[in-house]
Order: structure tokens, then C-alpha cells, then sequence
């Protein structure tokens, strides 16, 4: 009886009472080629977890320039080109400072990095780790998040 009410709730009422998603645009930041290639992760302010820089869209700025600005803001990246469409999405429930959750949709975006800086505005809030694609995806907790560096290990291999 139980999963038959969760199954009508997730097809009638549970999606008209659910709020919409919150847009986020992430910075998918690596550096080297082929099977050299490694991936920046850095920790969440609050919990400490593994993620990559990420952020609300910001007036005036296309979703890949910020997703630019997030990874100066957040790890230091400069000197860094983003491509102009997303590798990707993944979502996740952002727990606001009210303590309530919200869910988020978060588009990826490849960027290069050109140069890395330790002095940036969130370096004092943050670590910051190099690693392949599949150690990424053994360290961040999103399981959307964790396909795309999968895909990603895929492609150098290749």
C-alpha cells in the first residue's frame, strides 16, 4: 500500500507542489591532456565535502563567464577560457542559512586553466586538490556530478 501512495504522490501531486528548481553555474576546472589530464576540486565552506566552484547566475555575465568568476572566487583559477555551452548538468538540495532545502539544477561548464593564484577571495574558506577524473568522481557526493567526471575519464582514455 505504501508504494503504491508513492507512486501516485510522484506522478500527480508531488510535482504540482514542488517548487522549481534554482539555476547554479559550476566550473568543471582542469589542466593537461589525454591521460594527464587532472581536475580541480575544492571544499564547500560549510560541510567540508569535495565539489567544484559553483555560484547564481550574475547580471551582466553569460552563464560561462560565471562560471569564470566562480573559479576565481572560489579556488584562484585565472588566465582561464570556459567554453561556451555546458558539458553537462547536475542537481542537488542546497540547505539555505533558514535551514530549509531548495533544489538546484547546475549547468557545467569545461574551463581550461591557464594559471592558478593562492591568494583569491575565498582562499581562507576553502582547500583546493588535482586529481584524475576517476578519483573525482569517488570524492564528490552528487551521483550527476560523479557521471560527468566518469564521462570525462572515458574521453582521455580514448
Amino acid at each position: 500500500m505504501h508504494s503504491v501512495l508513492n507512486s501516485v504522490w510522484e506522478f500527480f501531486p508531488g510535482p504540482l507542489l514542488q517548487r522549481p528548481k534554482r539555476l547554479q553555474l559550476a566550473a568543471l576546472c582542469h589542466r593537461g591532456e589525454g591521460a594527464d589530464r587532472e581536475y580541480l576540486l575544492i571544499t564547500s565552506r560549510d560541510t567540508g565535502r569535495w565539489i567544484i566552484p559553483k555560484g547564481w547566475p550574475i547580471r551582466g555575465l553569460k552563464s560561462n563567464e560565471t562560471a569564470l568568476r566562480e573559479a576565481w572566487e572560489e579556488a584562484g583559477v585565472t588566465a582561464s577560457k570556459a567554453d561556451d555551452e555546458p558539458i553537462g548538468v547536475y542537481t542537488y538540495d542546497k540547505r539555505l542559512a533558514s535551514g530549509w532545502a531548495t533544489p538546484v539544477e547546475t549547468l557545467v561548464y569545461s574551463v581550461s586553466v591557464g594559471g592558478l593564484v593562492d591568494d583569491f577571495p575565498e582562499s581562507h574558506q576553502r582547500r583546493r586538490i588535482w586529481v584524475d577524473a576517476g578519483t573525482a568522481a569517488e570524492m564528490v557526493n552528487e551521483e550527476e556530478l560523479k557521471h560527468i567526471f566518469r564521462r570525462q575519464q572515458a574521453i582521455s582514455l580514448s
